[in-house]
């Protein structure tokens, strides 16, 4: 059998890398927000009824579809769980990816809410229980409370470690997990959507990413 190495190359250079064994790809949109001259982030508590992460504490978001950017899957989804139009949103880039230990990629893109648009805000009820702000001041002087914690491979009984050619007892690598949390009136910005969060103040903090000026 031929094997055309060109046609190959040509293929690997055209395509994007992703991330590998992925599943799926989802994206969400950091909104900053205008209120009483100041900026903040816009945070989500999901609906008690959904399936996953019911009550938690998330960005407006959602799995990718077919053909979509991350910019025009955040957009989408913002428009579908609050109603803010994407003509609304002033879209300033995207952050750091999530390569998920569940095999998903998530990732985060930053924008600046034209703060009219909030007058016209209408969470959906199907998935979002309230909306609440937290000032991007006190983000950047606070530092988030950390939690870790190992992850710990545990193979089936039917793992082939004769085929492989390992002990039983073979010393798998560990993974590690980073938990942030940030506190916030009575609520907790954790798990994803703390990374996220940390992610975005540390390049707001080094300049990598300096906020918008308010006019």
């Amino acid at each position: 059998m031929s094997f055309d190495l060109n046609a190959l190359a040509r293929a690997l250079w055209a395509r994007a890398p992703g991330l590998m064994d992925s599943r799926r790809t989802y994206a969400v949109l950091v909104p900053l927000v205008e209120r009483d001259g100041a900026l903040h982030l816009l945070y989500e508590v999901r609906a008690r009824m959904l399936r996953r992460q019911p009550g938690e504490v998330c960005f407006p978001g959602g799995r990718m579809e077919a053909g979509e950017t991350p910019e025009e899957c955040a957009l989408r989804e913002t428009y579908e769980e609050l109603s803010i139009p994407p003509e609304k949103i002033q879209l300033l880039g995207r952050l750091d990816f999530i390569a998920h230990r569940a095999s998903f990629l998530m990732q985060p893109v930053l924008g600046l809410v034209d703060a009219a648009a909030l007058a016209d805000m209408r969470p959906s009820p199907a998935e979002v229980e309230q909306v609440f702000f937290v000032p991007l001041s006190h983000l950047l002087e606070t530092e988030p409370i950390v939690y870790e914690y190992d992850l710990i491979p545990a193979p089936a009984e039917d793992f082939p470690y004769e085929l492989i050619g390992i002990p039983r007892d073979y010393q798998w690598q560990l993974g590690h997990e980073n938990v942030p949390v940030y506190p916030w009136q009575g609520r907790a910005i954790w798990g994803l959507t703390g990374r996220i969060t940390r992610n975005f103040i540390q390049l707001a903090r080094s300049g990598g990413l300096p906020p918008p000026a308010l006019d």
